[in-house]
């Protein structure tokens, strides 16, 4: 099997008709299916959270069959995740897309969980993002526009409180779960 680093591909990859938008619906259907769920798995474990379609994306091109997606077909990918909300276009052009391997809820819910199994109450951003207890979690270099989302979210339902300190390394929240 082929790996792209420590990430395995799935069979397809070695597929040359799947780095082409097939015409015929049903096909397409399936082809789409399996890119979205190759750039969630792939993403996710290389906590990659952007996909600049102006730049080179490892997933896109295969050189061991000399293939790659063409601009449209990457652009119908990603527009798929976005219908679904597991993804958000960054620009008005569609050049940029945000990555979203885990709903802004599920990672609301991941917080939550980490919190409390953790036994925290308060933390800094920057902690939640890369301090000691994220380590080797999920959290760990969560994109921060993601994560305030998430803290937005759970301030809303009473679980949390965002404050601010005199610049940006002083934010914090305070957990009430």
């Amino acid at each position: 099997m082929q790996r792209l680093g420590d990430f395995r591909l799935p069979p397809f990859f070695n597929y040359p008709p799947y780095f082409t938008l097939q015409p015929v619906r049903e096909t397409r259907e399936k082809q789409v299916q399996l890119w979205k769920d190759l750039i969630l798995d792939y993403c996710r474990s290389q906590k990659i959270h952007t996909i600049s379609l102006e730049e080179d994306f490892p997933l896109f091109s295969n050189p061991k069959i000399e293939r790659s997606l063409s601009h449209e077909a990457k652009e119908v990918f990603l527009a798929a995740l976005v219908s679904e909300g597991r993804a958000e276009w960054m620009d008005k052009g569609h050049k940029k897309c945000l990555i979203l391997w885990l709903r802004i809820q599920d990672w609301a819910n991941l917080i939550t969980n980490f919190v409390k199994d953790n036994g925290l109450e308060v933390m800094t951003i920057e902690e939640i993002r890369s301090g000691i207890d994220t380590r080797g979690t999920e959290l760990e270099g969560i994109d921060r526009g993601v994560l305030m989302r998430a803290l937005r979210q759970l301030e809303q339902k009473g679980k949390a409180a965002i404050f601010k300190g005199t610049s940006a390394d002083d934010e914090g929240v305070k957990f009430s779960v």
